[in-house]
């Protein structure tokens, strides 16, 4: 199995070394994927010790038990999730390889598109 795509039920959204996002960490904004190499714990949805958010280099912090997050470190709630950057959803309404989860998610789509005020094909 790849890690370049998937899905994360926690946070209810797309993950993956394929995932363009931005850090986490609130008011930071660097760019990085959501694969493992930016994730809190080190491991899938963040393992054991993670909250499974992603972050750029500066705040991802190295401990014995992985990388965390300085939330992590310190047992506070985790911070909220940043949106998935316009690149990624323009990906996901317009690339022909997303056209079968187009079409069985037509409400996400309808709110991507108003968001986006882009016009989406249906055929393929």
């Amino acid at each position: 199995m790849g890690w370049a795509v998937g899905y994360d039920t926690k946070w209810q959204r797309d993950i993956g070394y394929g995932v363009p996002s931005h850090c986490d960490q609130p008011d930071c904004g660097a760019e990085i994927d959501r694969g493992l190499a930016y994730v809190c714990g080190g491991e899938p949805y963040g393992g054991e010790h993670g909250c499974g958010l992603y972050f750029c280099g500066a705040h991802l912090l190295l401990c014995i038990s992985g990388p965390r997050c300085e939330r992590c470190l310190t047992d506070l709630q985790p911070f909220t999730p940043t949106p998935d950057v316009p690149e990624w959803i323009m990906h996901k309404l317009t690339d022909p390889s997303w056209q079968r989860w187009r079409d069985e998610h037509p409400d996400e789509v309808a709110e991507h598109t108003r968001d986006t005020n882009q016009e989406v094909s249906h055929d393929d």
